[in-house]
């Protein structure tokens, strides 16, 4: 995934859609975190405006895609936001619209490879869309028909695509930032990729029982600490690249969420907790922030959507590790309702701000933040629903173990660029926000 600074605003068509959408309910975003039908009908209002920006279901539009400046893993994210709506709040109002968009993006492979990303995909932006057929499978979302690919073949499928990226050559394995050697951070391994790919096994493992991706979970896990991007106190480190073996490592620091039955991973939920305070403002107090950019106003496109996934991974854990619920749910209430009080902009009174900690719109608008904002309050609905399920406690989705296993065309050589300073930058603060949350998906490997 990369970071651009283009002006963030929506198509022409997403402004005329959001014009239209709500004309009727012209109100402030108003939540009561304690009142499930207030956060239902929050959640309704913020993710309309969301969806204004998406224009991939019209006559003569790809589906799956959203318009410039914004990515096509970032799509991937919204998909999996749209998922756990309906999971959430029962309203179905998008569900066509998401299986439409993941069948059409997973490709000939069923592996989220499409001919149109070549230019640009990266291990990372491939796992984001898996990450949404892996909630399908979990949440029970409506399957595809029979004769298209399945939520749960989608995420096999992606998984036996990396599995052959595994890279030994250098720094004793991890994945490649980059699957293609034409794109920049083609000779840079980081955390995200590799945890990336851990997330998916170890939710794979844990929905299939298959001791194969237990396996692979454990290998990517131990890999990155015999790397050195987690040190012994379980801050974990960007990355580094591969041409020097993976010395030295950029020292920017991350935290860490995670669960398992093993000993060497149950410490690390208690540990990540102490490091969440930096997510948070003091005042007001429990409000989530982006540290790294908010208080510069250097947020970029992919920035304004991270508060997103850390508020989605945070309230996985608060459900999947029960010892961190109070610590976690206190600062999911805080910043949905500070989140609420920026959703005040617009026509339709439903345009989130990015920054929360003012608690009153901002003036900008732009899709990732109201992507992140839908999140945050819609994660409060995490004690009003069941735990994951698997293939052997009501799982209906089919897979298909060998899905996407076609040998990759050979990639000719090409020229790989230096990275920049703001390409490390975006994917190290995504690493942040997704390694907290892994909590909530290796979780379920100890959840009965």
């Amino acid at each position: 995934m990369r970071v651009f600074n283009y002006a963030s605003q929506p198509s022409w068509m997403g402004l005329l859609a959001a014009a239209l959408l709500g004309t009727s309910t012209v109100q402030a975003v108003e939540l009561d975190v304690e009142d499930g039908d207030s956060i239902r009908k929050a959640a309704k209002n913020v993710a309309t405006n969301m969806m204004s920006y998406y224009t991939g279901m019209n006559p003569g539009d790809t589906p799956g895609n959203l318009p410039d400046p914004y990515y096509w893993w970032e799509a991937g994210a919204m998909f999996n936001s749209l998922i756990d709506y309906w999971f959430y709040t029962g309203d179905d109002t998008w569900n066509d619209i998401t299986i439409q968009a993941m069948l059409w993006q997973a490709g000939e492979n069923k592996a989220f490879m499409p001919a149109n990303q070549s230019k640009t995909e990266g291990n990372d932006d491939q796992v984001f869309w898996a990450f949404a057929a892996m909630t399908a499978a979990e949440r029970n979302f409506p399957n595809p028909p029979e004769d298209k690919p399945q939520w749960l073949e989608m995420a096999q499928a992606v998984f036996n695509t990396q599995v052959p990226r595994w890279d030994t050559s250098s720094c004793g394995g991890g994945l490649r930032w980059q699957i293609f050697t034409w794109n920049n951070g083609y000779n840079y391994k980081n955390t995200i990729s590799s945890g990336g790919f851990f997330n998916l096994a170890s939710r794979l493992a844990k929905y299939t029982n298959n001791q194969t991706y237990q396996d692979w979970a454990e290998k990517a896990w131990d890999w990155t600490v015999d790397v050195g991007f987690m040190t012994p106190e379980y801050h974990f480190l960007d990355g580094a690249s591969c041409l020097t073996e993976c010395k030295p490592i950029n020292q920017i620091e991350w935290t860490y969420n995670a669960g398992t039955e093993d000993p060497k991973w149950k410490d690390a939920p208690r540990r990540s907790l102490m490091l969440l305070v930096f997510f948070f403002s003091h005042d007001p107090p429990n409000v989530m922030y982006e540290r790294a950019c908010e208080s510069v106003n250097t947020c970029m496109v992919d920035q304004r959507s991270f508060k997103g996934y850390f508020s989605r991974w945070m309230a996985q854990t608060a459900q999947m590790a029960p010892f961190t619920y109070d610590t976690v749910m206190k600062r999911l209430k805080a910043s949905a309702k500070a989140a609420a009080k920026t959703c005040t902009g617009g026509v339709n009174k439903n345009v989130c701000g990015l920054k929360w900690t003012e608690q009153k719109w901002d003036k900008t608008k732009d899709f990732g933040q109201q992507m992140a904002a839908l999140e945050v309050i819609q994660a409060n609905l995490i004690t009003r629903v069941a735990a994951p399920v698997t293939k052997d406690d009501g799982g209906t989705s089919k897979g298909d173990p060998n899905a996407g296993g076609e040998p990759q065309k050979e990639i000719p050589p090409a020229l790989a660029y230096d990275i920049t300073t703001g390409d490390r930058a975006g994917a190290g603060i995504l690493t942040v926000l997704f390694l907290i949350g892994i909590g909530g998906s290796t979780g379920w490997l100890i959840w009965d």
